[in-house]
């Protein structure tokens, strides 16, 4: 007869099994990680969270992650605010902010379309964008950062096309091989879009 967990321990199994990455073996392991620590440290953890849940909304402007309303990025009086860069989520906001070359403003999609998914335009934050532009006639470009993917790619196709009219500059940011990678081992994708974007030295 196979073991079972008592239901609290099930529940916690089962509610860390959710997060992305987490299978079922590594759900358990964290499970009774929590358990065996303390009852403080184990508590504290509980309580990061529903702080996190309660107080953590999206920006009225650029739909990032935030406790302040605009974040710290849109109320800053030291960005660029004639550029918005487009991201698929909040961790890309991260990622864009540790290179620290761009000192632009940022626009968090918050997933990208995807037929296969039926995830369309209208399930992810297109409509804040256009509204948003709407109301800064100060915007000049457009620079479109979501991921290499078939998803992501469409994505960007789709905001371009619609961004034409308005006659807004509208970029993508360039795909390639990454440092220390050989070209022996890149797919013909990334090599062809390393190529078509190489530049003059």
């Amino acid at each position: 007869m196979a073991y079972r967990f008592s239901p609290a321990i099930a529940k916690l199994i089962n509610a860390l099994g959710k997060l992305p990455g987490i299978g079922q073996k590594t759900a358990q392991r964290l499970a009774f990680h929590i358990l065996d620590e303390s009852r403080e440290d184990a508590l504290a953890l509980a309580d990061a969270i529903r702080e996190a849940c309660a107080s953590v909304t999206l920006c009225s402007e650029c739909c990032n992650l935030t406790e302040d309303d605009p974040c710290d990025i849109c109320q800053s009086r030291t960005r660029d605010r004639t550029r918005i860069c487009i991201v698929e989520n909040p961790r890309d906001v991260a990622a864009m902010e540790r290179i620290h070359d761009y000192r632009g403003l940022y626009h968090v999609l918050h997933g990208v379309i995807s037929p296969m998914h039926d995830i369309g335009p209208e399930d992810i934050k297109l409509r804040e964008l256009f509204q948003r532009l709407q109301t800064h006639d100060e915007i000049e470009e457009i620079i479109l950062a979501t991921n290499p993917t078939i998803e992501g790619e469409a994505t960007a196709l789709y905001v371009a096309r619609l961004l034409k009219p308005s006659g807004i500059r509208t970029t993508r940011i360039a795909h390639g091989i990454p440092m220390g990678a050989a070209l022996e081992y890149a797919d013909e994708v990334t090599l062809a879009r390393a190529f078509q974007n190489r530049q003059e030295i």
